[in-house]
């Protein structure tokens, strides 16, 4: 399990489900926005919303996708686990 701070390829967190510490299901990692001059990771794109992931009011992208802030991310391995207090 890889935890906040370490680096890891974003092809490992792509396809990757997204849950919240609770194992809720937030839905799918779709694909990544970072910092261009600074390669930080800004935002988890969704795919595959859950209904649990579309009962909060999110911010969306330009294809109305979900974004959830890379912020928020507390752990990557099978899941990636977010902290919903983070990201409401």
């Amino acid at each position: 399990m890889v935890t906040k701070g370490e680096r890891i390829p974003s092809k490992n967190i792509l396809g990757r489900t997204v849950v919240s510490k609770a194992g809720k299901k937030f839905g799918e990692v779709g694909d990544l926005t970072f910092e261009a001059k600074t390669g930080e990771l800004i935002y988890i794109i969704i795919k595959n919303p859950t209904p649990y992931a579309d009962s909060f009011d999110l911010e969306k992208d330009q294809n109305g996708r979900i974004k959830i802030p890379f912020s928020s991310v507390v752990a990557v391995g099978d899941y990636v686990v977010v902290a919903e207090e983070d990201i409401i």
